[in-house]
C-alpha cells in the first residue's frame, strides 16, 4: 500500500507495516494509517475533487488505497446534503441540513467503509471477506463482495430485523446467525479472525475500513461550499463514525481544502444502549459497558471499540450528547418523515430526537449550519412502527368518498 507510510498506534505511537493488523502488540491500542500529507497537499485540490467521480473515490488522495489498486466500487458516496427548512423551523435552527446516507447503494453509510475495506483486502490478496454486524454492514459486505467476486461470511445477532437479513441474503454469501447480542458476535469474530485467513473488515482490516467514514465529512464540507458546519450530530454505535468525521474535517484543513473553523461534534444514542452519552453526561473518563436493550439495533453496541475516542472527540470539540427513549426514537422517525419526506431507520430516529433535545437545550447553533447524519433507510426497520392503517376505507364510488370527506 505505497500511499500509506505505515500504521501507528494511537496510544503508544509504535510503528507497524501497512498490513492486516489492527491492534498494537505492546499496549493493545488501535492502529491507524499514517499518510504523507505533504505529498497529498501537492496533489489534491478542490478542482481535482470536483472533476472526480460522483462517489467516495473523488477523495482518493485522502484514502488509504494506492492509486493503482482496482477499486471495489458499487457507487457509494456523494449522497444528498438536503436543506431541512421545515424541520429547522420546528427546531429553531435557521440553517439545518440532513446528510442522507440512505441514498447509498445498500441504503446506509456502511457502503463507504466497505468500499475502502474490500479494495484494500483485494489488494492484499484476500479472497474471502467477513464482518461482525448489526445489519447494515452485513448488507454492504455481501453486496460489495458479490461485485468483487469474493467469498463473504457475515456474522449477525440472531434477533436482527428481518429486512436486514433479506438485504444480505439476496447477494449470496454466507450468513452466520449467532445466539447473542452484537458484543458476543464481535468477540466470536475476533477468535475466528485469528484462525481463518479472511479479511474481517472490522477486525484485522479495521484501520483501513474506518477511514471510509471520513468521506462523510469531506462531502459535507464540499457540499456546503467548502466550509465546515458549526455543529454535526452523529449517531454512535462503535464510536468510529463520530471520530472519523472529526478526522476528515481536520485533514481538509491540513491540506488547505477548507479554512480552519471549529465544529462541535455531538453524540446521539438510544437510552437502552448509551455508554458514550452516559460517560459524557456524568463526566466519566472511561466508557462503562452496558447490556443493549433497544429497538435501535444498528446502534446496539454495549462495549464500543472507539467509545473512549468518541468521548474525547465530543469533549475536545465542545460538543454535547443526548440519549432518547424507545418512544422518542419512533417520534423522531415520524418527525423526519412528516417534515422532510425522508423515511429513516431507527438509528435516524435516534439522531433526529437527539437533535431536537440538543436544540431545545441550546447546545446547537441557532443560525447554523447544523448537520444531522441520517445513516440508514427506514424500510430496513419498518416493523418498529407497528401496524399503520389507511386513513379511510371506501367502496369504489365517488359518492362514498364525497360523503366521507364531509365528515368532521
Amino acid at each position: 500500500m505505497p500511499k500509506i507510510a505505515e500504521l501507528r498506534c494511537r496510544e503508544c505511537a509504535r510503528h507497524y507495516a501497512a498490513a492486516a493488523v489492527h491492534v498494537c502488540e505492546f499496549c493493545f491500542g488501535p492502529l491507524e494509517p499514517v499518510y504523507d500529507f505533504e505529498a497529498i497537499t501537492r496533489s489534491v485540490s478542490r478542482e481535482k475533487i470536483a472533476a472526480g467521480p460522483p462517489t467516495i473515490w473523488r477523495y482518493s488522495d485522502l484514502l488509504p488505497v494506492d492509486d493503482d489498486a482496482e477499486r471495489v466500487d458499487i457507487g457509494a458516496g456523494l449522497t444528498p446534503l438536503l436543506r431541512a427548512g421545515s424541520l429547522g423551523r420546528e427546531l429553531g435552527i435557521d440553517e439545518l441540513y440532513l446528510k442522507n446516507d440512505s441514498a447509498n447503494p445498500t441504503h446506509s453509510f456502511k457502503d463507504r467503509v466497505v468500499s475502502v475495506a474490500l479494495t484494500v483486502a483485494r489488494a492484499m490478496g484476500f479472497d474471502t471477506v467477513a464482518c461482525a454486524s448489526t445489519g447494515n454492514l452485513a448488507n454492504a459486505v455481501a453486496a460489495h463482495a458479490a461485485k468483487a467476486g469474493l467469498q463473504s461470511y457475515v456474522f449477525i445477532p440472531s434477533d436482527l430485523e428481518v429486512a436486514k437479513v433479506i438485504n444480505t441474503a439476496v447477494f449470496g454469501g454466507h450468513i452466520v446467525s449467532v445466539e447473542g447480542n452484537y458484543d458476543a458476535v464481535n468477540r466470536l469474530c475476533s477468535e475466528v479472525a485469528q484462525a481463518f485467513p479472511w479479511a474481517f473488515v472490522n477486525v484485522n482490516i479495521r484501520p483501513f475500513y474506518a477511514e471510509g467514514s471520513k468521506t462523510l465529512a469531506f462531502e459535507i464540507a464540499e457540499q456546503l461550499g467548502w466550509r465546515a458546519p458549526a455543529d454535526i450530530v452523529v449517531p454512535v454505535a462503535s464510536g468510529s463514525l463520530l471520530t472519523k468525521v472529526r478526522k476528515g474535517l481536520s485533514e481538509m484543513v491540513l491540506t488547505g481544502l477548507i479554512d480552519e473553523s471549529p465544529t462541535r461534534i455531538h453524540a446521539a444514542q438510544a437510552a437502552g444502549c448509551n455508554p458514550v452519552v452516559r460517560a459524557i453526561q456524568t463526566g466519566a473518563d472511561h466508557i462503562r459497558p452496558v447490556k443493549p436493550d433497544t429497538i435501535a439495533k444498528s446502534l446496539a453496541i454495549g462495549d464500543p471499540a472507539d467509545g473512549y475516542y468518541a468521548l474525547k472527540t465530543v469533549r475536545d470539540t465542545g460538543g454535547g450528547a443526548a440519549d432518547v427513549t424507545e418512544s422518542e426514537i419512533i417520534d423522531g422517525i415520524k418527525l423526519l418523515a412528516r417534515t422532510e419526506g425522508i423515511f429513516t431507520e431507527t438509528a435516524g430516529g435516534v439522531t433526529i430526537s437527539a437533535l431536537k433535545k440538543l436544540a431545545d437545550t441550546d447546545q446547537l447553533s441557532k443560525t447554523g449550519p447544523v448537520v444531522a447524519l441520517i445513516t440508514g433507510m427506514g424500510l430496513k426497520t419498518a416493523e418498529v412502527l407497528g401496524e399503520m392503517k389507511p386513513t379511510m376505507v371506501i367502496p369504489p364510488d365517488f359518492d362514498a368518498f364525497q360523503k366521507r370527506m364531509r365528515r368532521p
